[in-house]
């Protein structure tokens, strides 16, 4: 199975409170989380727009946790918080690159 990125970009002027709502969601529920890592991430040139990144080891994994419950109550809380829908990217790792060392899915 090939690893998988999901990329949701928002805009937002409640920055400080979608921080502080995520911060629960990752570490508590009645089921282990199945993401490798998370990088939330500010857009340097379109000020209120921020990105999170989600790696996960595959696409299963990634849909296994969105069906958390803990999942869409934070997704519902979240889009309240923002100044428009979500965009979500779902994309297939093709491969890697890390410091020099190629790794091909």
């Amino acid at each position: 199975m090939a690893r998988f990125v999901q990329i949701i970009e928002f805009k937002t002027s409640r920055i400080d409170e979608i921080e502080e709502l995520g911060r629960p969601s990752r570490t508590e529920g009645s089921t282990a989380p199945t993401f490798g890592r998370i990088l939330a991430t500010a857009d340097r040139d379109r000020s209120g727009t921020y990105l999170t990144i989600v790696e996960f080891e595959s696409y299963e994994s990634a849909m296994e946790n969105s069906n958390r419950p803990e999942t869409s109550d934070f997704a519902a809380r979240m889009a309240a918080l923002c100044d428009g829908p979500p965009v979500f990217r779902n994309l297939d790792v093709m491969w890697e690159d890390t410091a020099g060392t190629a790794d091909v899915s």
